[in-house]
């Protein structure tokens, strides 16, 4: 079990949002705002009122038509009929398992605060604090969401398939919904004790996301399914609505959306599973928030959803920073009833948007001498010895380096490396003729089950994965063969004013995917001592620190969760970088880093494991990767300047 990070050194406290004077404004009276507390929000209900039908909110874009129907359905169907507090509850109350203990404990959930801050300005080392927070939670996340797509293929974790599990969720409710619900009820989601206006502490922009329910464990956009964001009049100090975050995903036909220059069309208007309007939209609810926002000169976050084709869920959600509402307006819209329009301009002094990185980044893989004309040192440093390009960029200084080097994919073992390889290995591979399955030998030597579900996705970091290798009878097409194939980004080695020479991908990179190895010649531990001395650039495996036990960690749902022990061998080598190396020689070091090492063996002995780098994070185009070395920064300086 991976250990809590240290608490930050104390904050000040968040700025109160009275600072934004709310009150010398005079009160609009418009129409009368419609009730916003249904199940979706998992907030308290009134103690006389009715239980809310199960239906979703109003004007869902066809993307999103069908996203909480089960949710809301399940949601409705367990809540306790004696409670009449109306609590939603998501998970019913856990019948006496067989198991030690149950999944989840069905409780109250506390009600998303009202109250709005700003988050203060923090220092560095509280900056790095919460990126490893917001990191924390979203391995859970991402890592409970995969699980549960594993239980649906009868391939996940035995506590996992406990009959109460079962019966409470069935096998038709979509993943990401369930890991949101369990998270719901272990009160793992972030922000929802206060309502923060503006910037999210560990959020940066550019952040990408795969799936809506994500965004709201965050807390960087609280609706599950509403496109506005907002504290609804009923809980607002000053008695109206004020919107936090919007998503644009072109839902709706007269939005206009040139990056910098937002014209938004407001929430209502449709029927369900409609493009176009159908009725007037009205000055209410999330629309009226974004006009009160408007006059009381409130920042509001935009996230764009974007179609995406490496998305398990079709979409890409883009933070794209801060945005003020400089007017707003009713027009006539292209079907002819009534909108209401907002005018957005983007905040300067930002980071580029995510949503145009990715473009770019699209147009840079397409002709990337179109884009950069002056810059590139080599559009392919292994010579086509990668399968894809690994080329050089330095537009700084007139450094070339890297071309002094001999591209290696992979390291040069020693002849020892391979001697008594069967022994070793403790078998000689599995006599899989088709794609292997959960019961075959390699299965067996990763712990009873593979590494990796369908898509190639890392879901556990373990001391030693076991690929299937030179001695298996499976095909190259095996799920369990995925590191040993090599490089599959467009990865670009670039320089840097800030770090000197880094790695950056032209791909978004999702969580838990091989990137690539550290490659050179392998010398032994009394070499190494010979080759230090003479200053000889040399990278220690046994240094890197343990990031692995962090991914795919979900012990913060379940008390049945424990870390994988199996055995680490001595790493008793180093790979010499000095002469010939590869494209991770050049990975910045960071203290929260987004990649981390996993050692993998799949063709030797296993005193000599390859050094695999894993993405810790979903990875947006042409942002820097970074590992933590475990080592100090003069070594680290040495390695990539």
């Amino acid at each position: 079990m991976v250990p809590p990070p240290p608490p930050p050194p104390p904050l000040p406290s968040p700025t109160p949002f009275q600072d934004l004077d709310l009150f010398p404004i005079a009160k609009l009276e418009p129409k009368p705002e419609p009730d916003d507390r249904c199940p979706s929000r998992l907030e308290p209900l009134g103690p006389t009122e009715p239980l809310p039908l199960p239906v979703p909110p109003p004007d869902p874009s066809p993307e999103e038509a069908a996203l909480l129907l089960d949710y809301f359905r399940r949601s409705h169907l367990f809540a306790a009929d004696d409670d009449r507090s109306r609590h939603c509850s998501i998970v019913p109350a856990p019948v006496a398992p067989a198991c030690s203990s149950a999944i989840v404990a069905s409780k109250k959930r506390k009600a998303r605060s009202a109250e709005m801050v700003r988050a203060p300005s923090i220092g560095p080392r509280d900056q790095l604090y919460f990126r490893g927070l917001v990191r924390r939670t979203r391995i859970t996340y991402d890592s409970l969401r995969a699980l549960l797509l594993l239980r649906d293929e009868d391939r996940g974790e035995a506590f996992l398939r406990e009959e109460a599990f079962v019966a409470a969720w069935g096998r038709r409710t979509r993943p990401d919904l369930r890991a949101a619900a369990l998270m719901t009820d272990r009160d793992l989601w972030l922000n929802r004790d206060r309502r923060i206006i503006g910037s999210i502490p560990g959020i940066s922009v550019g952040d990408v996301f795969f799936f809506r329910m994500e965004l709201c464990v965050v807390g960087l956009h609280g609706q599950v399914q509403a496109g506005i964001d907002y504290v609804p009049a009923s809980r607002s100090a000053s008695g109206e609505p004020i919107a936090t975050s919007i998503i644009v995903s072109g839902g709706y036909e007269d939005d206009d959306d040139k990056g910098v220059v937002l014209i938004y069309t407001g929430q209502g208007g449709r029927s369900q599973n409609m493009l176009r309007h159908s009725v007037n939209q009205k000055l209410e609810g999330g629309n009226l928030a974004l006009e009160r926002s408007m006059n009381y000169g409130i920042e509001i976050r935009v996230i764009r959803g974007i179609k995406f084709d490496g998305s398990p869920s079709g979409r890409v959600y883009v933070y794209d920073g801060l945005y003020k509402i400089v007017d707003c307006w009713m027009d006539v819209g292209k079907s002819g009833f009534t909108v209401y329009k907002y005018k957005l301009l983007r905040m300067e002094g930002q980071e580029e948007m995510g949503s145009e990185i990715l473009k770019l980044a699209d147009k840079l893989k397409a002709n990337p001498l179109s884009v950069r004309p002056v810059g590139y040192l080599s559009l392919d440093i292994s010579m086509g010895r990668e399968n894809v390009p690994v080329s050089i960029f330095n537009d700084v200084d007139d450094d070339r380096d890297p071309l002094m080097f001999e591209y290696l994919t992979r390291p040069i073992l020693p002849a020892e490396a391979f001697q008594g390889k069967v022994k070793a290995d403790d078998g000689n591979g599995c006599d899989c003729t088709l794609n292997c399955s959960a019961g075959c030998y390699c299965a067996k030597k990763n712990g009873g089950d593979f590494a990796y579900n369908r898509d190639g996705i890392l879901l556990r970091g373990k001391p030693l994965i076991y690929e299937c290798g030179t001695l298996c009878r499976c095909p190259p097409t095996c799920p369990n063969r995925v590191s040993q194939k090599g490089v599959s980004h467009r990865l670009e080695v670039f320089r840097s004013k800030e770090t000197g020479w880094g790695v950056r991908s032209l791909d978004l990179i999702r969580a838990g995917t091989f990137i690539c190895e550290f490659s050179g010649i392998a010398v032994t531990k009394e070499q190494a001592e010979v080759l230090s001395r003479n200053n000889e650039c040399l990278v220690n495996p046994g240094q890197f620190p343990g990031r692995w036990t962090e991914w795919g960690d979900i012990s913060d749902i379940s008390p049945d969760y424990q870390p994988v022990d199996s055995p680490l061998p001595d790493l008793n080598f180093s790979i010499d970088v000095s002469r010939e190396r590869n494209v991770a020689c050049y990975l910045s070091h960071s203290s929260c880093p987004n990649v981390f090492v996993q050692f993998v063996l799949f063709d030797h002995n296993v005193s000599y494991p390859h050094v695999m780098i894993f993405a810790m994070e979903n990875i947006p185009p042409l942002r820097e990767l970074s590992v933590d070395y475990g080592i100090g920064d003069a070594i680290v300086e040495r390695l990539t300047l």
